[in-house]
């Protein structure tokens, strides 16, 4: 990267020593901090600017910008690895600069853009690292005329639908439910939606990047060509460079959509609806989507006798007296009945899937730090047949362990378009054969103890191991946006080929190739990164 003569100036001198006279002695000691600040101040075109988005632990601001994205609380702890430097930037030519710096100081990079990953990978590492924040970069451009939208990295959900709605009410995307979920890390692992029996993935639905390699090179999908354009759809894309921008195709939606809720708990025969649920969600129309919420409850406010509930949800693009006529004909048993619908706008229903009220103003989506914050761990699995009545009361009595605010799982259905997409066609391969996704996770609260905690950790995993028999096999799918480290830690392409076939099956050997073809020194790296066939080193 050219050096602008100018940064030698008395000007340069004068910032320099600004960022540096108040560092402690500590500080000092920290070469690989002081040298990478040092080297972006060098290598940057406009010094000022760059300062400006640049954060160490000896600023002020550091914590604040740090925690500002941070959606999994369970690494928001003072034990917690953090970053040696916060990088903000403001333009694309900065993330540049931190790659050749990064490379130039041994540093990691860490790539974050909603804070919303499951493992913290986004802004965790256990080996010194600079922490690469897009949320600077979120401008959204939408074209109504071609249903088009570019989107830059750091726009969350809620941004991007909000912007989308602002132009048309007949138009929307199939993007993810939580409206603080970032689009950049959504859309590189695939991002499922509300709309996707309908239309598929929120990365089924990208037309064209704008991505930096590990040269600090700005690609689009003509330069970059067809094998990195289908990698990094899915594939995740932190593991090849840093997407700067998609290109989404926006898709069809009615002036009036339904959403409707249905609560069942065990006394209300939810064990037998969820059953029959498992035949009819992926099955019914694709302008219905219903998922299943699980969580465990008290009879009454009186008592505290245990049970599950079962929360029955739903959108629909139709109106209420269609999915009235769907249901009764397809599932009557749910006994759904009009007072449970609502008819809405496209917009207002990502609302209540994000966990709004439906009298909030639109304009709460664009709450970058919107609740809910969680403590939590997930996990996730496939299901190809139907979880047998003796296997759901299973579920149940390991409910009933732990405490009520304890245990969740969320059955996610399959069908529709994401059985008529093939396997490859980008890296994310579940789809014909599933009947629904299923997530499984844990909660605790901020007082709870650590030996709570790590007790519902171990029931988490004695769930998942009761739930061999029911789901996927060879391998036991899961989904790459919810990533476990309990699944494995790739050192090399061998032993990261455990976890890389679980998340993307055959697809994974394609992802190792494109990856030793774009990086094949492997600098864009992670405790699950893509490795490359030549990577023999603990990542």
């Amino acid at each position: 990267m050219e050096t602008s003569c100018s940064l030698l100036s008395s000007t340069f001198v004068l910032l320099f020593s600004f960022l540096f006279a108040t560092s402690s002695a500590k500080y000092f000691s920290n070469y690989p901090r002081n040298d990478f600040v040092q080297c972006l101040i060098l290598h940057s075109t406009n010094s000022t600017s760059i300062s400006q988005v640049i954060y160490t632990p000896n600023n002020s601001s550091y914590t604040s910008v740090l925690d500002l994205q941070l959606q999994t609380l369970r690494f928001a702890t003072p034990t917690t690895p953090k970053p040696q430097v916060i990088v903000t930037p403001v333009e694309e030519s900065q993330i540049s600069s931190v790659i050749y710096c990064a490379k130039e100081n041994g540093l990691q990079i860490r790539i974050r853009c909603g804070g919303h990953d499951f493992e913290g990978l986004s802004y965790v590492a256990q080996v010194p690292f600079v922490m690469l924040d897009m949320v600077n970069l979120r401008s959204i451009d939408v074209d109504v005329e071609n249903a088009t939208a570019w989107v830059q990295g750091g726009a969350n959900l809620g941004e991007v639908y909000h912007r989308i709605a602002e132009k048309s009410s007949t138009l929307g995307f199939p993007g993810g439910t939580w409206s603080t979920v970032g689009v950049g890390g959504l859309i590189s692992g695939g991002g499922y939606g509300t709309m996707k029996r309908k239309y598929g993935l929120a990365a089924d639905n990208v037309i064209d990047a704008r991505f930096m390699d590990v040269k600090g090179r700005i690609l689009d999908r003509e330069s970059m060509g067809e094998d990195l354009f289908w990698a990094i759809r899915g594939g995740g894309g932190s593991s090849f460079g840093v997407v700067l921008a998609w290109k989404l195709k926006l898709v069809a939606v009615p002036e009036v959509v339904t959403v409707f809720q249905v609560n069942r708990t065990l006394e209300e025969n939810a064990t037998s609806l969820v059953y029959k649920w498992q035949t009819v969600a992926n099955q019914i129309s694709d302008d219905l989507y219903m998922r299943v919420r699980l969580r465990s409850a008290v009879i009454n406010s009186t008592s505290s006798n245990r049970t599950v509930r079962a929360v029955f949800e739903a959108l629909y693009l139709g109106g209420v007296d269609s999915v009235l006529d769907l249901m009764h004909e397809s599932f009557p048993e749910l006994g759904l009945v009009r007072e449970d619908c609502t008819a809405t706008t496209w917009i207002r229903s990502t609302l209540e899937f994000s966990g709004f009220s439906d009298t909030d103003p639109i304009d709460v989506m664009l709450n970058r730090t919107a609740p809910p914050r969680f403590y939590t761990k997930g996990k996730s699995d496939y299901v190809k047949t139907p979880i047998p009545i003796e296997g759901l009361e299973g579920i149940w009595k390991l409910f009933s362990e732990l405490e009520v605010d304890g245990p969740n799982m969320v059955m996610t259905p399959y069908g529709g378009k994401m059985a008529e997409i093939s396997e490859s066609a980008i890296p994310f391969p579940h789809r014909a054969g599933n009947l629904y996704m299923l997530y499984e996770g844990v909660y605790w609260r901020p007082e709870t103890s650590t030996l709570e905690q790590q007790r519902r950790l171990a029931w988490l995993r004695n769930l998942n191991k009761y739930l061999t028999p029911y789901v996927s096999k060879n391998p036991r799918e899961s989904y790459v946006n919810y990533n476990d480290l309990d699944l494995g830690v790739g050192k090399n392409y061998l032993t990261a080929r455990i976890w890389g076939r679980k998340y993307f099956k055959d697809n994974f050997n394609r992802l190792v190739q494109v990856k030793t073809m774009v990086d094949p020194d492997n600098f864009f790296r992670h405790e699950q990164s893509i490795p490359t066939l030549s990577a023999l080193s603990d990542m």
